[in-house]
């Protein structure tokens, strides 16, 4: 038995003829227009759309200069403004670097007074070739007055506010039943409300300044699982928080009245990570690093640089539908 197959249409096309011409080609039929027509590059503005014989004739607007175009342009983050939290050393830093190769002017936030060695070694490595920089400032997230000022102060400078990466955070390991009020505290007002008041922070500014932004909260696939060779109940859940903040800023911010100051807000949920903080968990209970790397599809802990691509790719215009994910970059730990 053969099956005969038969186009698929509408009355209203059968009815007025609304074939596709065999003489032209696919890509051109629909709508008349063809797919450069209707997705133009990045970076170009759309051709003119054709006008009736009766209508004023409008030129097509001026395509930008090839020679000026440049490769991978939705990385480009020449003259944007990012702040970073937690990005006095480890993983906040290795991303900080990231957006200052990329031309970004970049802010890094911690709780020491002075910059960690790590960090003037960065500013050090900082090419002004590149365009970016790099900047310290002390603050501690969990001050919500402070934070309110100094993303203010840091939009102000040049009357913009690109991004956000919320990175500060910390852990302590124990059994849930031992922990004390203050361990709870201690853990939530930088996890989760340290976050919070950044997070807020930032898009006001990015609201008040008109500036499209991102924001980048860095949460963990402790949030996602039981963290296996870590008992921290109380870390696990302030990073499943995180996760579900992000959603919820995310639809929220995703499209302002005006037009302008339109917020994307998505998280980073890493797996374990050679950083100071997690060192201090493997100091610990030091078999959870043999514990973790068997639980790992690549066998290892991962590397605080690994996650400069990830970080570029979510601050950047690379990203630019992409909103409310959780992006979990995990060496294939909770894959299964």
């Amino acid at each position: 038995m053969s099956l005969q197959l038969r186009p698929i249409l509408g009355r209203a096309a059968r009815a007025s003829g609304c074939l596709l011409n065999a003489g032209r080609p696919l890509a051109t039929s629909i709508h008349g227009v063809s797919p450069s027509q209707r997705f133009p590059p990045l970076g170009y503005p759309p051709r003119a759309s054709p006008v009736a014989s009766n209508s004023t004739i409008q030129k097509p607007l001026p395509r930008h200069d090839l020679k000026k175009t440049q490769r991978f342009r939705e990385f480009d983050l020449d003259g944007k403004v990012f702040v970073v939290t937690g990005g006095g050393r480890g993983l906040g830093l290795a991303m900080a670097e990231a957006l200052v190769e990329a031309g970004g002017q970049v802010h890094c936030i911690d709780r020491t007074n002075d910059p960690d060695p790590d960090f003037l070694e960065a500013q050090k490595r900082a090419n002004p070739e590149f365009g970016g920089s790099l900047h310290y400032h002390r603050m501690d997230v969990r001050d919500r007055e402070a934070v309110e000022s100094t993303m203010q102060e840091i939009a102000r400078k040049k009357n913009r506010l690109d991004g956000l990466i919320a990175a500060a955070g910390i852990n302590r390991v124990g059994d849930a039943m031992e922990c004390t009020e203050k361990d709870i505290d201690d853990l939530m007002t930088i996890n989760y409300h340290g976050v919070f008041f950044t997070a807020t922070a930032a898009a006001k500014q990015m609201r008040e300044t008109k500036s499209d932004g991102s924001i980048m909260l860095v949460a963990s696939i402790s949030g996602l699982v039981a963290n296996k060779g870590m008992t921290s109940a109380i870390y696990n859940s302030s990073k499943a928080s995180v996760i579900q903040l992000t959603r919820n800023l995310a639809m929220e911010w995703g499209k302002d009245k005006t037009g302008c100051g339109n917020v994307r807000v998505n998280c980073l949920c890493p797996g374990h990570i050679s950083t100071p903080m997690v060192e201090k968990v493997l100091q610990e209970t030091p078999e959870s690093e043999n514990i973790w790397e068997e639980a790992n599809m690549l066998g290892r802990l991962a590397r605080p640089e690994e996650f400069r691509g990830v970080a570029l790719f979510l601050l950047s215009p690379a990203s630019s539908y992409m909103t409310g994910a959780a992006l979990v970059m995990d060496g294939g730990h909770t894959a299964w």
